[in-house]
């Protein structure tokens, strides 16, 4: 189960502790339901992950499976549209959770930041208190997730 909270951020909060950055690649064979594969480049190697996500916003299943780099390059030849790029930043905020705030589209007219909190239950989801520089919460806002965004991105693709 995922349970996680949504912000949209102006850029990299430079006051907390970074715990670790990666460059993620990832792309959508179905938006409803999610089925997307994402790599995750980083200090210690480049992950191959298929993922499978369930309805909701706040709360949802969420099954991750671990692929050979040959799996995810010919799952990626079936995208309608080149892989995404998002650069990912992890911090610790001073209320001992991550946030994982992530530039999508670096260097494009499109790129936006926003970050997310993930949690071990719905109470604990509920009972945080965001700090004032996360900004405009959009966990419920079910048009804005990468599965919606994607839909976007490759109509934009097509269009070139």
């Amino acid at each position: 189960m995922e349970i996680e909270r949504k912000f949209l951020i102006s850029g990299w909060p430079e006051h907390l502790p970074m715990i670790r950055e990666e460059v993620l690649m990832q792309g959508y064979l179905s938006t409803k339901p999610v089925v997307r594969i994402r790599s995750h480049k980083g200090a210690n190697g480049t992950r191959y992950i298929l993922c499978f996500k369930g309805k909701g916003t706040l709360a949802r299943e969420e099954i991750e499976l671990e692929i050979e780099q040959d799996i995810f390059r010919k799952l990626a030849q079936l995208l309608p549209a080149p892989l995404l790029c998002k650069e990912q930043r992890v911090y610790r905020l001073p209320t001992g959770e991550e946030l994982e705030c992530n530039l999508v589209e670096p260097g494009s007219k499109t790129a936006f930041f926003y970050a997310e909190v993930e949690f071990d239950s719905v109470a604990e989801a509920e009972m945080f208190t965001p700090p004032a520089f996360l900004g405009q919460e959009k966990t419920e806002a079910e048009d804005f997730s990468m599965g919606a965004y994607w839909r976007s991105y490759v109509d934009r693709m097509k269009k070139k």
